[in-house]
C-alpha cells in the first residue's frame, strides 16, 4: 500500500510544519470545527448526508458548549475533497492555518481521510477519521504499531470484521467455495487485496480459492478481463471494493458475457440506496456490509435520537431514502462535543488529551480509544452482512441477513442465492 500522503503534505508549504495550532490566535467567544468529506466526484455518496446533518448540529450546539468554564459558540465548515487526495489535503490545509479550526472531522474512504489525517498530524491539530477499515487508515498512513499517530484518531470497523461477515454469509449458502477479486488500484484496493493484510490469507485459511487478476484503475470501462478470469477459474462469488460505477460496469458485463456468480458482495459500491437503483434489475440480491442502519440499537448521545429516530429524521428532512454515512457523520459530532466539553481547554494538547480519553456511547455503538481497537488511534465499531432485495417503501431496501459478528444487532431475513 503506498500512499505518498507525506510527500504530498510536505510540500504544501515551508511555513505549515513550524505552525502549531496553540500558536494561532483565535476569537475569544467562538471556536471552529472543521469537517472534510466528498461532496463531489465518485465519491460523493459518502458525503451525501453531511449538509443534513451539519444542519442538525447547528440545532444541537445553537447554546454553544462549555469548554474549561468557558462557553463558546460553535462554528461548522464543511470542505469539499472533490473525491481527489490532493484537494482534501489542500482543503484541510486551508481550515487550519485560514480558519484556525480547533478540532478536524473527516470521513468517506482513504482519498480523503487519509490526507486530511495527515496534514493534522503534521501541524498538531486533533482529528477524528471515519469510513474508512482501520489498517488502510493506519498503514496507508504508515502508521508504526509501538508509537501510533500524536493528534488523529480514527472510528470504524477493519479488514477482519469485513472478512468475518462476507465469509460468515458465504458458508450458509452452497456455492464451490472459488472467490472472484475486484480489488483496484486505490487506498481500499491495494489494502483489501495485500497478500498479509486483506483478503487472501484468510480466505485460503477456509479453504476458498482466490482469483484475482490484479488492480485495475478506478474509472475502468472494460473489465473484460476479469470476467473472462473468474469464468475460467469456475468463479461463483465475486467480492471486492470498487466505486458505484465500476460496478455497474462490471455487473452490466458480467451479464453480457454470460457470466453468473450465485453471489455477489461488494464494499464501498453497494453501500447506497441510489447506487442500487441505478443497477435496476442487476441489483436485486447484491450483498455488502451495513455499518450503520435504522435497526442498530444504539442512540445518540448528543440529540437522544435512536438509530431508527436518525433515520425517520433524515427521510422526513430530505425526502430521500436513509443512508448508511448519516449515522458516521452524526457520530463525528457526537464525539467532538465530547471531546470539547471535557477538554480543560481550547489549545490542540488540551483538546488532543480529552479526545484520547473518549468512552462514549454513540449512534454507531461504543466509541472507546486505548483498549476497543488494535492500536491507541483506533476504536472498532460493529458490523454486519446486508443484501438488497426488491423493498415495500422503496425501490431497494436493504436487510441485515447474517449478525454472527455483532449478535446485537438484528437480522431482518436470510441470505439468498443471486
Amino acid at each position: 500500500m503506498t500512499l505518498n500522503r507525506r510527500t504530498f503534505v510536505h510540500g504544501l508549504t515551508a511555513t505549515v510544519g513550524a505552525l502549531s495550532l496553540t500558536t494561532l490566535a483565535r476569537a475569544a467567544d467562538s471556536i471552529k470545527i472543521g469537517f472534510v468529506s466528498p461532496q463531489t466526484g465518485p465519491l460523493a455518496p459518502f458525503g451525501e448526508a453531511d449538509k443534513w446533518v451539519i444542519d442538525q448540529m447547528k440545532t444541537a450546539f445553537k447554546e454553544g458548549l462549555t469548554i474549561g468554564g468557558k462557553k463558546y459558540e460553535v462554528q461548522i465548515v464543511l470542505k469539499d475533497s472533490q473525491s481527489n487526495p490532493n484537494r482534501a489535503g489542500e482543503v484541510a490545509n486551508d481550515l487550519i492555518l485560514k480558519e484556525k479550526v480547533a478540532l478536524m472531522l473527516t470521513a468517506g474512504t482513504p482519498e480523503t481521510a487519509n490526507p486530511v489525517s495527515d496534514v493534522c498530524e503534521l501541524n498538531e491539530v486533533p482529528c477524528i477519521s471515519s469510513v474508512v477499515p482501520w489498517q488502510p487508515w493506519f498503514f496507508g498512513r504508515k502508521g508504526d504499531p509501538a508509537k501510533g499517530f500524536g493528534y488523529t484518531y480514527h472510528v470504524f470497523w477493519g479488514l477482519e470484521d469485513v472478512i468475518a461477515n462476507y465469509t460468515n454469509g458465504w458458508k450458509g449458502v452452497a456455492t464451490n467455495k472459488k472467490v472472484g477479486g475486484l480489488f483496484p488500484n486505490d487506498g481500499d484496493g491495494n489494502a483489501w487485496g495485500d497478500k498479509e493484510l486483506g483478503f487472501p490469507k484468510p480466505l485460503a485459511s477456509m479453504g476458498y480459492t482466490l482469483t484475482d487478476p490484479g488492480r485495475f484503475q478506478n474509472g475502468t470501462q472494460d473489465f473484460s478481463a476479469q470476467i473472462a478470469a473468474f469464468k475460467k477459474d469456475g468463479v461463483e462469488i465475486v467480492t471486492g471494493v470498487v466505486i458505484p460505477p465500476d460496478a455497474k460496469t462490471f455487473l452490466t458485463q458480467a451479464k453480457q458475457q454470460g457470466f453468473k456468480p450465485k453471489v455477489i458482495t461488494l464494499g464501498k459500491a453497494l453501500l447506497f440506496p441510489g447506487a442500487i437503483e441505478a443497477l435496476g434489475d442487476l441489483g436485486d440480491g447484491l450483498t455488502t456490509e451495513v455499518w450503520w442502519s435504522p435497526s442498530h440499537p444504539f442512540t445518540s448521545s448528543l440529540t437522544k435520537q435512536s438509530a431508527k429516530a436518525l433515520a425517520d429524521a433524515y427521510e422526513a428532512g430530505t425526502k430521500k431514502q436513509w443512508t448508511q454515512p448519516i449515522g458516521f457523520a452524526h457520530a463525528l459530532f457526537e464525539i467532538a462535543a465530547d471531546t470539547l466539553k471535557r477538554s480543560k481547554g481550547t489549545g490542540a494538547k488540551d483538546v488532543r488529551d480529552a479526545l484520547a480519553a473518549s468512552n462514549l456511547n454513540t449512534v454507531v455503538g461504543p466509541v472507546k480509544f486505548g483498549g476497543q481497537g488494535p492500536f491507541k488511534n483506533v476504536s472498532k465499531t460493529p458490523l454486519v452482512l446486508g443484501q438488497w432485495g426488491k423493498g415495500t417503501k422503496y425501490k431497494a431496501e436493504l436487510t441485515i441477513v447474517d449478525n454472527q459478528a455483532a449478535s446485537s444487532i438484528p437480522v431482518g431475513g436470510k441470505l439468498r442465492l443471486l
